[in-house]
C-alpha cells in the first residue's frame, strides 16, 4: 500500500470516528430527553409539595419523604383499580391466549377452504385504529347493557388477539408440515395434535406475546375511559387520572407521582426481566415466512 493510500485510510478512519462520536452524542441527548420525565416522576414522588412548587427547580428530594407510597396503598380507590385491572387481565390472558394459539395453529397447519382470505381479513383489522371503531363499539355495548362494567374490556379479548395470532403463525411456519401427517397416521386428532405437539413448541413465543398483551391491558386508558363511568369499575389507569384531577387541586403532586410509579412498576419489571425473550421472539417471528 502506498503512502497516499495509507494517509487516505487514516483520514477516513478519523472521519468515521468523528461521525460515530457525533451520532453517539446525539443519541445520548435523545435518550436523556426521553428518560428524564420518568426519572423526575420517580424522584418527585419522594419530594415535599413545597419543593415541587418552589421557583428553584431541583430533581433531588430534600428531604426524602417515603410516606406517599404508603398513603397511596391505603387508598381504597387505588386498590379497587388494581383489582379491576387484574379482573380484566387474568381471564383475557388465559382464555385469549388459548384461543389465539389455537387459531395460529389452525391457520398455520390445517387446510380448509378460505383460510388465506380469512387470515388476510384478520390482518386487515390490525390496520384499523381503535379511534375509528370506538363509537360504534360504545353504541353496541350500550344497547346490550355492557357499559359501566368490565364486560366490554373482557369479552372481546376472550376471542383472541390478532397480533398474537400473526406472530404465532409465523413462529409455527418453521415447523415441517410432515409432523401433521405423521400425527394423523398415529391416530392423533387435531386438538390433541395442537395440545401435545404444537403448543409446547410455541410455548416460548406464546409466553412472550402474553407478556406484551398484559402490558397493553395494564396500560390501557382509552377503552376504560369510554366504556366505564362508574367509579366502582375504574381500572388502574383511570384511577390515576382521577387522582390527577382530585389531588392536583390540593397541589399534592408527590402522591400523584407515587401512584403513577406504582402503576408502571409491574410493566417495567416485566420488560426488564423478559426483554431478551421479547426481542428474540419478535425477531424470529419477523423473519420466518
Amino acid at each position: 500500500m502506498s503512502k497516499f493510500d495509507e494517509k487516505s485510510s487514516e483520514v477516513k478512519s478519523t472521519k468515521t470516528k468523528i461521525a460515530d462520536c457525533i451520532v453517539f452524542i446525539l443519541l445520548l441527548i435523545g435518550a436523556i430527553a426521553m428518560i428524564f420525565p420518568l426519572i423526575y416522576m420517580v424522584l418527585s414522588s419522594f419530594m415535599t409539595k413545597n419543593q415541587i412548587l418552589s421557583a428553584n427547580f431541583s430533581i433531588i428530594p430534600d428531604p426524602w419523604k417515603f410516606g406517599k407510597y404508603t398513603e397511596v396503598l391505603q387508598k381504597p380507590e387505588f386498590l379497587r383499580g388494581l383489582r379491576n385491572t387484574l379482573m380484566v387481565a387474568v381471564p383475557v390472558l388465559l382464555v385469549g391466549g388459548f384461543t389465539s394459539s389455537l387459531a395460529a395453529f389452525s391457520f398455520s397447519k390445517l387446510k380448509f377452504r378460505g383460510k388465506g382470505g380469512i387470515f388476510l381479513g384478520l390482518l386487515a383489522t390490525m390496520m384499523i385504529p381503535f379511534a375509528v371503531v370506538m363509537i360504534p363499539q360504545y353504541v353496541m355495548f350500550t344497547k346490550i347493557g355492557w357499559t359501566n362494567s368490565l364486560l366490554p374490556l373482557i369479552i372481546p379479548g376472550l376471542f383472541g388477539n390478532v397480533s398474537i395470532i400473526f406472530f404465532l403463525r409465523q413462529n409455527l411456519s418453521s415447523i415441517p408440515d410432515s409432523i401433521v401427517e405423521a400425527a394423523k397416521i398415529d391416530g392423533c386428532g387435531y386438538f390433541k395434535m395442537y395440545y401435545s405437539i404444537f403448543l409446547p413448541l410455541m410455548k416460548g413465543a406464546l409466553m412472550t406475546q402474553i407478556i406484551l398483551w398484559f402490558m397493553g391491558i395494564w396500560n390501557d386508558y382509552l377503552a376504560p375511559t369510554i366504556f366505564i363511568q362508574n367509579e366502582e369499575w375504574f381500572t388502574l389507569q383511570v384511577v390515576i387520572r382521577s387522582f390527577n384531577a382530585y389531588y392536583a387541586v390540593n397541589s399534592d403532586y408527590p402522591l400523584i407521582m407515587a401512584a403513577s410509579v406504582l402503576a408502571i412498576l409491574p410493566t417495567l419489571l416485566l420488560f426488564f426481566f423478559f426483554q431478551r425473550y421479547i426481542i428474540e421472539s419478535m425477531a424470529v417471528s419477523g423473519i420466518k415466512g
